[in-house]
C-alpha cells in the first residue's frame, strides 16, 4: 500500500525537537558543516582516479595570455609530486583540456558572451591545442578528455571511461577552482561518485573565491583533503 500523503502541517509535528530551529541554531549549524564539515564515505583506493583538470599553457604559462592563473602556476611543482605519487600507486590518471574541438560548436551557445573571455583582449592561438604544463604531460597510457565547457563530464566521455574502470571514487585536482574544479565535482557527485577535492592541489585567481568554493564542496559535494593528508592515505594503502 502506498503510504498517505502527508500535510505540511503532519510533517511539521513530526519534528523530533522538543522547541522550534532559532535562526542562530540553523546558522551555527550550516557554518560548522561549511567550514569543518567531512564527508562520511569511506574511500577505497583500488576503485580510485586522478583528474588533473586544465593544466594547461592558458592557465599556468605565466604572462602569456588573459586567463593565467597565477596560483595554477605557483601551485605546479605540488602537483607534479603528488601525480608521480598517484602513478606510482597505480591509479588511473585523466587529464582534461580544453581545445578546439568541432570548430568550437559544441559548445554552450552563450559562452563567448561571458565577462572571463575578455572580449577586449586578443586571443589568437589560444586554445587550439592542449599543451599541459612542463611536468604534468601525460603519458601515452593516459586519458586525455578534450572538454567543450567548464564540467569534465559535460558531452564527453569520461563518465563511461570510469566505469569501465572500475571508478567510483575520483581526486579533483587542477584549474580553476570554482569553474571547471568544482564543476567537474559536482558532474561526478550527480553521477553517484564520490568526490575527494583537494584544497591545496585546486587553484584559482581569487583567494576569496578558492576559500568560497572549498566550503561549498566541503558543505555538499565531496571530501575536502589536503595534499599531505592524501598522500599519506595513499602512501599507507
Amino acid at each position: 500500500m502506498w503510504p498517505l500523503v502527508k500535510t505540511p502541517e503532519q510533517v511539521i509535528s513530526m519534528n523530533t525537537k522538543n522547541t522550534p530551529y532559532t535562526r542562530e541554531e540553523v546558522i551555527s549549524l550550516a557554518s560548522r558543516a561549511y567550514q569543518k564539515g567531512q564527508a562520511s564515505f569511506e574511500m577505497d583506493l583500488n576503485h580510485t582516479a586522478l583528474l588533473v583538470i586544465d593544466m594547461q599553457a592558458e592557465f599556468t604559462r605565466a604572462g602569456w595570455a588573459p586567463c593565467w592563473v597565477p596560483a595554477a602556476t605557483d601551485m605546479l611543482p605540488h602537483l607534479t609530486t603528488f601525480l608521480q605519487t598517484c602513478r606510482q600507486a597505480a591509479l588511473p590518471v585523466i587529464h582534461t583540456a580544453f581545445a578546439a574541438t568541432h570548430a568550437f560548436l559544441d559548445r554552450p551557445a552563450s559562452g563567448a558572451s561571458m565577462p572571463n573571455r575578455y572580449p577586449d583582449l586578443p586571443d589568437d592561438g589560444l586554445f587550439q591545442t592542449a599543451v599541459f604544463a612542463p611536468g604534468l604531460e601525460p603519458l601515452p597510457t593516459e586519458m586525455v578528455i578534450l572538454k567543450p565547457s567548464y564540467g569534465a563530464f559535460y558531452d564527453t566521455p569520461l563518465d563511461t571511461i570510469l566505469r569501465n574502470l572500475k571508478v567510483h571514487t575520483v581526486i579533483v585536482t587542477g584549474t580553476l577552482t570554482n569553474l571547471c574544479c568544482g564543476t567537474t565535482a559536482r558532474q561526478a557527485y550527480e553521477r553517484g561518485y564520490r568526490v575527494i577535492f583537494v584544497s591545496d592541489l585546486t587553484a584559482t585567481n581569487s583567494e576569496e573565491l578558492q576559500q568560497a568554493e572549498l566550503q561549498t564542496q566541503r558543505y555538499a559535494f565531496s571530501r575536502v583533503m589536503s595534499c599531505a593528508e592524501l598522500t599519506d592515505w595513499i602512501k599507507n594503502r
